[in-house]
C-alpha cells in the first residue's frame, strides 16, 4: 500500500517487523522519532521493528517528507494543491496523508502550502462486520434510520461506514446508494458493494445537490460533517427523502450535544439514531446507540 510513497529506511522495517494490517497510523515530523500507532498503542520505529527506546529511534529529516509528499503527489505537487489546501493528500489507494507546514494565504484565501514539516498517514482498513452488532438498530423493516455516527479521530468511524455499506449490498438490500467520498478514504480494497454509485472529492454541497439530482439515491453515506454547508447539505437531503448515514468528531454525546452547528440538527430531530465509538478497547470500540433524543437504546 505504501512501497512506493516511503522511503526505503522507513518501509523496509515496517513491512518485514511490523506490517501494515496492525497499523493505524504513521507520523513524520522533522528531526523527531518515527512514531507508528498501532490499536491505540504508540512506538518509535527502528531498524528492528517498533521500540521503546529513543536512542533506538528511526529520525525523519526534511527530505524524507518531501521525498513522501512528492511521491504522494505522482510527482506532480500542483495537480494535488486542492487538497493541500485543505491540509492533506489522499493516494489512488484511499491513504490520507495530513500535512503541517508553511501556509501561504493571498487575499485572504489560503493559496498553497509549503515547507512540509510534519505529515500524518492514516491507514484504512477493512474490518467486515464490525457494524454488525448495531446494523438492526439503523436498518429496519420499515426502512434505513437516518444515523450519525460519533467518534474522536482515529477511532473507526470511516472504517464502520465502510463496513455499514458492504453488509446493506451483501444482504441483497436493494437500495440505491450514494457514496460521498470527499477525501477519498471510503471506497478502497474490495470497494462498497454491488448497489453504490460514487462521487470522490466533492464537497458535502455540490455532491448531496448534484447526487439527488443524477442518481435518486435512496441512502447517502458520507464521512465528517463539520462546516455549516454540510449541515444545509443535510437538511436538503432529508428534506428530499433521501436516508442519510454520515460521521461527525466529538469524544461524547455530551459534547457533541454542545456543538452549535448541529443544534438545529438536534431539535428537528432528523437523526434518529446516534452510535457512539472510543478507543478505550482500540479503534471501533462501540460505546452506546442513542436515539433522537440522545437517550442511551443500547450500551456495552
Amino acid at each position: 500500500m505504501l512501497e512506493g510513497i516511503l522511503p526505503d529506511q522507513i518501509y523496509i522495517p515496517i513491512a518485514n517487523k511490523v506490517g501494515f494490517s496492525r497499523l493505524n497510523e504513521i507520523r513524520l515530523r522533522m528531526d523527531k522519532p518515527v512514531l507508528l500507532s498501532s490499536c491505540g498503542q504508540k512506538f518509535f520505529l527502528g531498524d528492528n521493528g517498533p521500540c521503546k527506546d529513543l536512542n533506538k529511534a528511526i529520525f525523519c529529516n526534511r527530505s524524507m517528507i518531501e521525498e513522501i509528499v512528492f511521491r504522494a503527489s505522482e510527482c506532480s505537487i500542483y495537480s494535488v494543491n486542492e487538497q493541500i489546501k485543505k491540509g492533506y493528500i489522499v493516494t489512488s489507494e484511499g491513504v490520507r496523508i495530513g500535512l503541517a507546514g508553511n501556509v501561504v494565504e493571498e487575499n485572504g484565501f489560503l493559496k498553497t502550502m509549503t515547507s512540509f514539516s510534519s505529515i500524518n498517514i492514516r491507514l484504512p482498513h477493512e474490518i467486515r462486520n464490525c457494524s454488525l452488532k448495531v446494523f438492526s438498530s439503523i436498518v429496519k423493516d420499515t426502512g434505513i434510520l437516518n444515523t450519525l455516527i460519533i467518534s474522536p479521530p482515529g477511532a473507526g468511524k470511516t472504517t464502520f461506514l465502510r463496513d455499514f455499506v458492504w453488509q446493506l449490498s451483501e444482504r441483497n438490500l436493494a437500495y440505491n446508494i450514494l457514496v460521498l467520498d470527499e477525501r477519498g478514504e471510503l471506497n478502497i480494497g474490495k470497494g462498497l458493494g454491488i448497489f453504490s454509485d460514487i462521487i470522490s472529492f466533492s464537497s458535502k454541497k455540490l455532491g448531496f445537490e448534484n447526487g439527488i439530482r443524477s442518481l435518486a439515491p435512496n441512502v447517502i453515506v458520507t464521512d465528517e460533517l463539520g462546516e455549516w454547508e454540510d449541515i444545509e447539505a443535510v437538511k436538503y437531503a432529508s428534506n428530499s427523502g433521501v436516508k442519510i448515514i454520515a460521521s461527525v468528531h466529538s469524544d461524547s454525546i455530551e459534547a457533541f450535544a454542545r456543538k452549535q452547528a448541529f443544534k438545529e440538527l438536534l431539535e428537528e430531530k432528523i437523526f434518529k439514531r446516534f452510535v457512539l465509538l472510543s478507543m478505550r478497547e482500540g479503534p471501533g470500540t462501540l460505546e452506546g446507540v442513542f436515539d433522537e433524543n440522545l437517550s442511551r437504546l443500547m450500551r456495552w
